[in-house]
């Protein structure tokens, strides 16, 4: 299709990483490898924190969320991604392109809401340790993650809506999923609206939760820095590394993607970045919040135990 006739697609093509086709099958692999690490690692720390009744608590609750998010997020790009870096053809629907736009950007915005109530969780916890079982009851604990689900959805489907409204010039996508801003890219009209949309987003979803998880630790730590013996502060230290580890790595991430100088040779190294942003992150979360936590690591050795116990 011609650049400059505005069409009726039904059709895009994925061109992402096209100058780089020698690389297609060791990018499929390291895809694969990971993602079948994603799947596994989190649906394990699922199922610990449910068979654990020691893990039934708001932390895990909320740890649980992430992991399914993770799985999700993955799942709605990763099996196109590995088909794509396989076939010459490399094409989407219309419709596929659209869920494809919405479902990741849905879990993207709802885990960075997740995050900052993470971040809450563990303020409380450590800051209001008395009245910790008190605030965070388990009906608030629902409501906070229905919240955040809400959030995500709604924010992904006015970008959605508003982004496969438009009439587009071509149907060649300059990148590896259907990306909103890459789609826009195509676009024959005015997104002036879809900008600013878009921008109000990101405060709301983005610099808001920033925000609210640097305060939130701010007063974690200064309440970390009053505690006399160093025994104590360790463990309540200990008590939100995983979680802080998690946090920079999603938002350092995204800051730097979005951050850092563009030149005309960068789209290939964005597009490295996004794809680790896409696979790495997930599946590092549950080895995470696996090797850095004590109560995980006692759940898993009583169920060890437990398995081994029925089986002699």
């Amino acid at each position: 299709m011609e650049r400059d006739n505005k069409t009726s697609v039904t059709l895009f093509f994925l061109r992402g990483l096209a100058g780089y086709p020698i690389f297609y099958f060791i990018f499929f692999l390291l895809c694969l490898i990971m993602y079948i690490i994603i799947l596994l690692g989190n649906s394990f720390l699922i199922t610990i924190s449910i068979l654990d009744s020691h893990l039934h608590t708001p932390m895990y609750f909320f740890l649980g969320n992430l992991s399914f998010l993770d799985i999700c997020y993955t799942s709605a790009s990763v099996p196109l991604l590995l088909e794509n870096f396989l076939s010459d053809e490399k094409s989407i629907s219309f419709i596929g392109c659209g869920l494809q736009m919405f479902f990741p950007f849905a879990m993207g915005s709802t885990e960075c809401v997740l995050l900052a109530v993470m971040a809450y969780d563990r303020y409380v916890a450590i800051c209001k340790p008395l009245r910790y079982p008190i605030i965070m009851n388990k009906g608030l604990s629902v409501k906070l993650v229905t919240g955040c689900w809400m959030a995500g959805g709604l924010t992904s489907v006015i970008q959605t809506t508003l982004t496969m409204r438009l009439s587009f010039c071509g149907n060649i996508i300059d990148y590896l999923t259907c990306e909103i801003l890459a789609v826009l890219k195509l676009a024959c009209e005015d997104i002036s609206l879809n900008v600013i949309v878009m921008m109000i987003s990101n405060i709301f979803m983005i610099v808001i939760p920033v925000v609210f998880i640097f305060l939130s630790y701010f007063f974690i730590l200064f309440t970390i820095l009053r505690i006399n013996s160093v025994e104590g502060r360790k463990k309540a230290f200990s008590t939100c590394s995983s979680h802080l580890t998690v946090v920079i790595m999603f938002y350092g991430t995204i800051l730097f993607m979005y951050m850092k100088p563009k030149s005309k040779d960068s789209q290939a190294t964005d597009e490295l970045i996004a794809l680790f942003y896409a696979v790495a992150i997930p599946m590092l979360n549950p080895i995470i919040y696996s090797l850095r936590n004590k109560d995980v690591k006692a759940a898993v050795t009583k169920l060890g135990k437990k398995i081994f116990s029925q089986r002699t």
